[in-house]
């Protein structure tokens, strides 16, 4: 390797930056994409190595490798590529500047860290482990070199995949003698120690083991014989940390000792309680209480990945954090009194510059950090699902980051990026659009229009105006987009298969069905492949297959697909995730439509006592199942408990959506069609008016939903006889239709 300096024709290495027992790591350039990367190299497999071992290795290590690799989360370092040279397999990986805990603690002369860097330490990491304990990977080798500080205060996790790699190869007994460690004494847990079962709770162990040296300068069990550190991670009762340091908060004693239980059920549940309870004991605010589906099983999560709307599903609102509490801890700050110097981000360091080449004035580094603090604060409300906080919080930074370094500032614009999927989330797609385009247009200008911070941002342009219905302008976007990622990270990246599922369900709502389903059915292949047939990513494509199949009118098949979507999601996530019950709520559709309407019924049933239970009797989601509940009451001829159900569904809707909401529309359609089905036309009639005329009101005269009840108030002038006014209401509605179809699309 040391006379092969160049991987692949691309990976020019340089230097190396670290050695493990699984191998080096090198300081090198991606040479096709000009950018900086850290190489890893694991060891060489020599011919003196068993076939089966190398076969099985390489089999592990590609496994592994697009595990790490389709992870997606600032707290966790990201992987690039992975394949084999010469004989070697090597991990491409994101350049982190920075250095690890490790190496802080030796330029620390092994004192501990201060108190706050602790805490903040064990708060990132306990995010970062949130994340991917829900998608069921455990680190299983946690420990200080593995957890990076960079030098805007970012932490972040290495070696996810690798690390587990080198943990099933250490634990099995058909490949012994491999040379690579099982893990590190200092750090492991009782459970990895006797050979138990070893689950997400592993991994929190390991972070006490952590957190109680930097905050008090040694392991729990600082013991020289590795012997004798297994036994006391198995047997001993370590020390309280105030015995060792006595100005550490009373709170992170509790902590970490809860972390250090012996037994994993008396650890905390999972890392998204421990952030939690963080957060609560520095702030002195109450914890946030998570909703149902937020608790992590051992090989599998019980709730979305926080990417999904049904991260926000259910949460509670607290205290607000409003901008001007958030501000009054910023001190003063004037520009013309301090020197120029250079951006203190990992993103970007460069001196920084205004639009005319002066050279622009630099904040204090005090500075930088608290709007650094408030910038990830606006990230963790966003993942507790408390929408309007996290604006308050990332508009406030906008304009701060904007003041001190300026409009184009990476951090500016990652705030600007942040403040816009805060608007979409909070159903304000118009607004959300006006962000994303800005900086979109400032990142191609300073980073280049195939920077991956650049697609990520028109990608989000894309999606917001396909929630605008501007699905035309959407497609256009997604398909520039996509044609960047695969030529900078190839067909099967992460990345790229998330924006050509994207693609897909825009083309769904284009009205070109065949390519939806196609190209869904690719991307849920791929994904399948890639991590595998129950990771949620793949149900996600999955379900839009189905739905795709649906909409051909393929019901039976479309009945097949989200039956096999709904048993992986329980299996996956809980029978009683919103995940989960969405594609059972999906297979009442189906069953309705293949005329089996009594095992619909009973279905929607269950589905209704459920969300009833998990959600509350007025939510959305519960409404829907309960709407679903009447269709099928009608299907069955059973029409006046159909018309009940519709009624007392549109009273709630009203009053929870209001009463021009889709939602409600439907439900007051369905009364309607119950009406005319119980020959009550007049009473359907004045039904059919009122819905024709809320959409009108709100979508537009032209709108395909407004010109439908137009429709179905013609269909009922015609069934009282009133054949002229019939007939001419038929006119008006094709004289639209058609102007409308003749129209060019919106530009």
């Amino acid at each position: 390797m040391a006379d092969t300096r160049l991987i692949q024709g691309r990976y020019r290495l340089h230097d190396v930056i670290g050695r493990g027992g699984m191998g080096e790591v090198w300081r090198a350039t991606d040479e096709s994409l000009g950018r900086r990367v850290a190489v890893k190299c694991l060891k060489p497999l020599g011919p003196q190595r068993d076939a089966h071992f190398v076969t099985v290795l390489r089999e592990r290590f590609r496994r592994e490798a697009r595990v790490a690799a389709s992870l997606q989360h600032r707290g966790v370092t990201v992987v690039h590529d992975f394949g084999e040279y010469d004989g070697v397999l090597f991990l491409v990986m994101e350049l982190l500047e920075g250095q690890n805990l490790s190496q802080l603690m030796e330029e620390n002369k092994q004192h501990p860290l201060p108190v706050q860097d602790v805490v903040d330490i064990a708060e990132q990491v306990a995010d970062a482990l949130a994340y991917t304990h829900r998608q069921g990977i455990v680190h299983r080798d946690l420990k200080p070199a593995n957890i990076m500080r960079l030098g805007d205060g970012a932490v972040k996790i290495c070696d996810f995949g690798i690390a587990r790699l080198g943990d099933n190869i250490g634990h099995s007994s058909q490949l012994t003698g491999t040379g690579i460690a099982m893990g590190t004494p200092h750090y492991m847990s009782p459970e990895q120690i006797s050979g138990g079962r070893v689950d997400h709770r592993s991994d929190l162990y390991s972070l006490g083991c952590v957190l109680y040296e930097i905050a008090t300068g040694a392991p729990p069990f600082d013991l020289e014989d590795a012997w004798a550190v297994l036994v006391g991670h198995r047997d001993t009762p370590p020390e309280p940390l105030r015995t060792h340091r006595a100005e550490l908060p009373d709170y992170l004693d509790r902590i970490v000792l809860d972390l250090l239980a012996k037994t994993p059920d008396d650890r905390p549940t999972d890392a998204g309680v421990l952030r939690r309870r963080i957060i609560s004991a520095r702030t002195g605010l109450p914890p946030v209480q998570a909703p149902a589906e937020a608790s992590t099983s051992a090989s599998a999560s019980t709730s979305a990945p926080q990417r999904l709307p049904s991260w926000a599903r259910g949460m509670t609102v607290g205290p607000r954090a409003t901008a001007d509490s958030l501000a009054a801890r910023i001190p003063a700050y004037d520009p013309a009194t301090e020197l120029t110097g250079e951006w203190t981000t990992a993103s970007r360091v460069v001196p920084p510059r205004t639009p005319d080449g002066r050279e622009r004035a630099t904040a204090p580094p005090e500075l930088l950090a608290v709007l650094a603090g408030r910038h990830r604060a606006g990230l963790g409300l966003g993942r507790l699902g408390r929408w309007d906080e996290a604006e308050d919080v990332h508009r406030s930074v906008v304009e701060d980051r904007r003041r001190v370094l300026g409009p184009d500032h990476p951090d500016t614009l990652a705030s600007r990026y942040e403040l816009g999927f805060t608007l979409s989330r909070l159903g304000r797609p118009a607004d959300a659009l006006r962000e994303f385009v800005a900086v979109a247009e400032e990142r191609e200008r300073v980073l280049g229009a195939d920077h991956p911070d650049t697609l990520a941002a028109r990608q989000e342009t894309a999606y917001v105006l396909g929630r605008l219905g501007r699905h035309v302008e959407a497609h256009q976007v997604y398909v520039a987009v996509l044609d960047s990622r695969e030529r900078a990270m190839g067909p099967e990246h992460p990345d790229t298969l998330r924006c050509r599922h994207n693609l897909a369900f825009n083309l769904g709502r284009l009205g070109r069905l065949e390519d939806a389903h196609r190209m869904a059915s690719e991307v849920a292949e791929a994904r399948g492949r890639l991590l595998g047939d129950d990771h949620p990513d793949t149900l996600v494509t999955r379900y839009e297959v189905a739905y795709n199949l649906g909409q051909l009118g393929r019901w039976a098949e479309a009945l097949g697909t989200y039956r096999e979507v709904a048993a992986a999601r329980s299996d996956v996530l809980g029978p009683e995730h919103p995940d989960t019950l969405a594609s059972r709520y999906e297979v009442g559709i189906c069953l309705g439509r293949v005329g089996r309407s009594g095992d619909a019924l009973d279905l929607y049933r269950d589905l209704v006592a459920v969300r009833t239970r998990v959600l509350g009797p007025d939510d959305p989601e519960t409404l829907r199942a309960r709407h679903g509940l009447g269709v099928n009451l009608g299907r069955l001829s059973r029409w006046e408990e159909a018309v009940e159900e519709a009624r007392e569904v549109c009273a709630v809707r009203e009053r929870v959506l209001g009463a021009d909401h889709p939602d409600t529309l439907i439900s007051r359609r369905e009364i309607a069609v119950g009406l005319g089905w119980l020959a009550r036309w007049p009473e359907a009639l004045a039904v059919y008016r009122q819905v024709a005329e809320a959409r009108e009101r709100t979508l537009g005269p032209e709108h395909p939903d407004a010109l439908a009840g137009r429709h179905d108030e013609a269909h009922c002038l015609e069934r009282l006889g009133r054949h002229t006014e019939a007939v001419e209401l038929y006119r008006r509605v094709a004289a639209l239709r058609i102007a409308t179809h003749a129209r060019p699309p919106h530009a």
